[in-house]
């Protein structure tokens, strides 16, 4: 009875020592797969348990509930983690509360419910998010202009636009890819639909669309835009009820003088931009610096992200959780933002000051949130028609994805108000 006693002491003083909580590490040492590392965290949330985002703590890490499972997930998925005590747990949180340390725990409450806006027939290696959302096992759902006309979108949390174009100039590609049989058939197809939604003309079709995503940000949506979608999206905003499509686009003339017509005030991000004319042109707007960019070389191309205070602006600081502050730059048809174009209400979070480039940009509208992120595939420089997809599973530890996933978890979090 006796050593029974004293066995039972030990195993009662021992208890705090008892694991209690899981730390997925985020910087550059301590994770070997930063970007499945976010797919656990999701799968965490869709299981109705909270998680911890700790921003700037060892390049944003997450802390998890313990459990079996969710080891046993991590190294299924080769997940890098560690086991915390809960002396260890509640160290590493005092010294990120401490007011000296510009860090900060944001509670994760619930996993999004996230659409990707493409078309049915778009292959998954189209469109980065859809990579990277796959690669990381995050589910999602696809959704195209029937569904947004059809008031789908209240059903998600955050929606995702890439490589698309809202001003029915069938992304600018008649220049180049005019007679190429792909063209002829997106342009039918195109069509097909404007006619079946009602809509005489594809730009009529495609600014209606933009106007219902406009509607859903406004009512509490997260929005986050790649490539094309971004300056495409507001020019449509810009330009409703002008037409500035030329007759091979839509059978008509433009409107003279659209460029003055364009009310910037309708727009999200950019404003006093000059739309491009000519439809010989790869190019839609003066926002864009994809030919304003002078000799930029790949290998001395890269943007730098913004610090912010964790403890005051937590938006911002979550969407530029990395483990590295120095992210390689990338092309597309829309590879950044002319810093001089950007509205001063919206954040710049990415930026390559030398040549006035704004790369990564954030922004309130209404009760909801955008975020538009230049470039085509983080991984791909100068991703190109035919190009052969990105093989992830070469790029785990990608800062330039990790982005795109920051902005997949930000609607899970607990919100603090903004002071920027």
């Amino acid at each position: 009875m006796r050593n029974l006693f004293f066995s039972f002491l030990f195993l009662l003083f021992s208890f705090p020592a008892i694991a209690s909580s899981i730390l997925i590490p985020m910087d550059a040492e301590g994770q070997k797969n930063h970007l499945k590392a976010y797919g656990i965290t999701y799968w965490v949330l869709s299981k109705q348990q909270k998680v911890q985002w700790l921003l700037n703590y060892r390049g944003g890490s997450f802390l998890l509930p313990d459990g079996e499972a969710i080891r046993k997930e991590c190294q299924i998925r080769g997940v890098s983690f560690e086991i915390l005590s809960d002396g260890q747990t509640q160290s590493i949180l005092d010294k990120i509360s401490s007011p000296s340390q510009n860090q900060d725990a944001v509670i994760l409450e619930k996993a999004p419910k996230i659409a990707v806006y493409s078309p049915k027939g778009n292959a998954p290696w189209d469109d980065a998010v859809t990579m990277v959302l796959t690669y990381a096992e995050i589910p999602y759902n696809t959704v195209y202009d029937e569904e947004v006309l059809g008031d789908k979108l209240a059903l998600y949390d955050w929606l995702h636009l890439h490589h698309e174009d809202f001003t029915g100039q069938y992304g600018k590609f008649y220049g180049a890819y005019r007679a190429a049989p792909w063209y002829i058939e997106q342009k039918e197809e195109a069509e097909a639909l404007a006619s079946k939604l009602g809509f005489n003309k594809v730009s009529d079709e495609k600014s209606a669309v933009a106007q219902k995503i406009r509607k859903y940000v406004i009512g509490g949506g997260f929005m986050f835009a790649m490539c094309s979608a971004t300056d495409s999206f507001d020019i449509a905003l810009a330009s409703e009820g002008v037409d500035i499509c030329e007759p091979m686009f839509d059978g008509d003339p433009s409107d003279a003088n659209y460029q003055a017509k364009l009310d910037f005030t309708n727009t999200f991000a950019f404003t006093d931009f000059t739309l491009e004319r000519s439809p010989l042109k790869y190019e839609f707007s003066s926002i864009d610096m994809t030919t304003k960019r002078g000799n930029v070389q790949k290998e001395q191309d890269y943007f730098s992200l913004m610090d912010f205070s964790a403890k005051w602006d937590a938006v911002p600081t979550m969407l530029c959780q990395n483990h590295t502050a120095l992210v390689k730059g990338f092309m597309g048809q829309t590879t950044a933002f002319s810093r001089d174009e950007v509205k001063p209400t919206v954040l710049v979070l990415g930026e390559n000051k030398i040549n006035g480039e704004a790369r990564y940009i954030h922004g309130i509208k209404g009760k909801g949130f955008f975020t538009f992120y230049g470039g085509h595939d983080p991984e791909d420089y100068q991703h190109r028609v035919g190009d052969p997809k990105t093989e992830l599973e070469l790029h785990p530890n990608s800062p330039g994805y990790r982005l795109i996933l920051n902005n997949v978890l930000f609607p899970a979090a607990r919100k603090k108000k903004q002071k920027t």
